[in-house]
């Protein structure tokens, strides 16, 4: 599975989402995403650009693997791994046990709604500030989403400056001055 995705920073989130409801968007509803990244004892993330999340939404915890970027349609695409674990905090323990590290953890408060086969999200990032995402997951890595993903952002006000870099790079790029 490929998930392709536009993400821009936005000034605000009110006229986003106020264009999207315009389109008739599904409001599928709206969480604080706690997520802790870690780090492999055997090879370094940061230099292979991939990704081990354990997210907490509410009383639910969901495990990511994101592989490395693909500079795929002129989008940020990657591999992407989900599971849902009944213990975020055992799960945890597990990583420990196995000498992963613990790298950052991001808070986010997100919205999010669907419009065709897109997910939008409207985020709330801690530290870094609002950002709009549009995504599209293919199964066939041949299919460009590209221009869907393009006019939607159009639509929605939410046509900047694509951001390639992940939340998680994000913090760490602001924590250290490097932007």
């Amino acid at each position: 599975m490929l998930e392709v995705e536009l993400k821009v920073r936005v000034p605000g989130l009110d006229p986003v989402r106020e264009r999207l409801l315009a389109l008739s968007a599904e409001f599928c509803g709206k969480a604080h995403e706690h997520d802790i990244y870690y780090n492999a004892p055997h090879r370094d993330f940061g230099k292979t650009d991939e990704a081990v999340r354990v997210r907490y939404t509410n009383d639910h915890a969901v495990v990511t693997y994101k592989g490395p970027k693909i500079r795929k349609f002129g989008l940020k695409a990657r591999e992407e791994l989900n599971f849902s674990v009944e213990s975020g905090e055992t799960f945890e323990k597990m990583l420990d046990r196995l000498g992963f590290t613990k790298t950052l953890e991001v808070n986010k408060w997100r919205e999010n709604y669907r419009l065709g086969r897109a997910s939008i999200a409207l985020d709330q990032v801690e530290e870094l500030g609002t950002f709009a995402e549009i995504e599209i997951i293919t199964e066939d890595d041949r299919e460009n989403p590209t221009p869907v993903i393009e006019k939607i952002a159009k639509d929605i006000g939410a046509d900047g400056t694509p951001i390639l870099e992940s939340y998680l790079e994000l913090v760490l790029i602001q924590r250290n001055g490097d932007r």
